[in-house]
């Protein structure tokens, strides 16, 4: 009778979680559509997420501070931030949760707490939207254009305009766009409306109009016909890599910046979170995101250089395979690409080692790269292989590494992995760059030369990556509460 009992009161509980999950869905909702203000936990996206998926987000934050994080906190504290009058804002809710509780003697309620907290968020710049045009339309722009649109929101951020392929344009050809852009065989059904427009040669992408321009060259298009003004031109074409060709991008009316997703000769090539502070968008017109493999390792190896020294090392990427590849044994212009990407493990070179010194210039001349595609769409794994100047332990190195993942310039590139049994397809989905596996560090005997591994998603990652530094080009950066951390939070999580 009594195990009766005990099951009917954890339905009730679960109940009652589902019914709040279902409340907090809501609250996150009409901040991000009513105020532009964005809810996320520990940096995990909370827009458009099911209840089960809430809640093992909190789940997971619980694990990583330690300490349980309520949704029934959630849900009070997300209240409190919609009574309050402020701009567009990136709010950490797991970190506000969990201080709420660590300083609940000095407040009333949780609107009075809100209101300490987020106190600054009014002297933040005015933010002017950006218009946007992707010219090429593969997986790294179809992706782009997904979470640009899934993102919206009112508007206030980046706007995109326009899609700039090749060729004909049809009711048929559109249809095709349409289709790849609504259905994806690695990240699933994109979470909105797609239809087309033949008359106006557009994609209407969740009620929005999205031209689609055919253009042979860059300096062809004039995109103030289309009422596109001051554009940042997002090339993911890779068909132009130096600042020369990139420069007919700034030939077009309506364009004055420009982003490629690919590393860049002649500009500056940026790992946001780690050097995009070194180059100003008011002097510097064409930017580079470099490569996901960059992305991936160059926020770590950052941590590791600040904090122990790197002498030397080598780095070894364990990555998807790409369009690049012959789907059967074909000729290719590089002898093992040609053999077939689905059945084949296939050594090739990467520049990422040589690439870092870019973003990392304390590390030209210490890295040596190499790269093995293997058969799988998507997910890969950098192997750092690394000499340090300092001696470390293993705790040394996770209490290090979940501090940056907690505070400071690269909360948004690192993510600090608790699982035991990660694989390749579980961080599909991840927008966090670098995704390190802190049960998988090895520290051999000297104490100085140790092993990492760094997980990325080298579609989706990537893709958050070129965003959040389109977001700094177009200086729409919003307000953000999760940058620092208090000192009280650090010593109760043992820094």
């Amino acid at each position: 009778m009594s195990f009766n009992k005990t099951y009917e009161k954890e339905l009730s509980f679960q109940a009652d979680r589902r019914r709040a999950t279902v409340e907090f869905i809501k609250t996150v909702s009409d901040l991000w559509y009513d105020k532009s203000i964005e809810l996320v936990i520990f940096r995990n996206q909370l827009i458009d997420r099911n209840v089960s998926q809430i809640l093992s987000l909190h789940e997971y934050a619980g694990k990583f501070v330690q300490k349980p994080i309520s949704i029934f906190d959630s849900v009070e504290i997300a209240q409190a931030i919609k009574t309050l009058d402020i701009p567009p804002a990136k709010l950490d809710i797991g970190k506000l949760t969990y201080e709420y509780h660590l300083e609940d003697n000095k407040y009333d309620n949780a609107t009075a707490f809100i209101i300490q907290k987020l106190k600054d968020a009014n002297k933040n710049e005015k933010i002017e939207p950006k218009d946007v045009v992707l010219y090429g339309f593969g997986r790294i722009g179809r992706l782009v254009a997904r979470e640009l649109m899934a993102r919206t929101g009112k508007g206030s951020q980046l706007r995109l305009r326009a899609i700039v392929t090749r060729g004909v344009i049809n009711a048929e050809i559109l249809e095709k766009r349409a289709s790849l852009l609504r259905n994806d065989s690695v990240h699933g059904d994109f979470p909105g409306t797609v239809s087309i427009d033949a008359k106006k040669n557009a994609l209407i992408i969740n009620g929005t109009t999205v031209n689609i321009i055919s253009a042979n060259a860059p300096e062809d298009i004039d995109y103030t016909k289309f009422n596109i003004q001051n554009a940042l031109v997002i090339d993911n074409t890779g068909a132009f890599r130096d600042k020369e060709a990139l420069s007919r991008h700034l030939i077009s009316k309506g364009v004055d910046k420009v982003l490629l997703t690919a590393p860049g000769k002649g500009i500056p090539n940026i790992v946001y979170g780690v050097n995009h502070s070194e180059n100003d968008p008011d002097s510097v017109d064409i930017f580079s995101a470099a490569s996901c493999t960059t992305n991936a390792i160059t926020p770590i190896l950052k941590v590791m250089e600040d904090s122990f020294g790197v002498k030397n090392g080598h780095l070894e990427t364990i990555h998807a395979y790409t369009n690049d590849q012959n789907l059967v044994d074909n000729f290719h212009s590089k002898y093992r690409r040609g053999r077939a990407a689905g059945l084949n493990m296939v050594i090739t070179e990467t520049g990422a080692g040589k690439a870092v010194s870019k973003a990392l210039p304390s590390l030209e001349g210490k890295l040596t790269s190499n790269a093995i595609r293997v058969p799988v769409p998507n997910g890969s794994l950098a192997i750092l292989n690394l000499e340090l100047d300092k001696k470390v332990s293993l705790n040394g190195i996770n209490t290090i590494m979940k501090k940056y993942a907690l505070e400071g310039d690269l909360v948004e590139q690192i993510k600090y992995e608790l699982s035991d049994e990660l694989v390749s397809s579980d961080i599909i989905g991840s927008s966090a760059p670098s995704i390190y596996d802190s049960k998988a560090t090895i520290i051999r005997p000297d104490a100085k030369n140790i092993v990492l591994y760094i997980w990325y998603d080298n579609e989706y990652g990537y893709s958050h990556q070129v965003i959040r530094l389109a977001k700094y080009i177009a200086k729409v950066r919003r307000w953000v509460y999760y940058m620092m951390i208090s000192p009280l939070f650090l010593n109760i999580l043992g820094f």
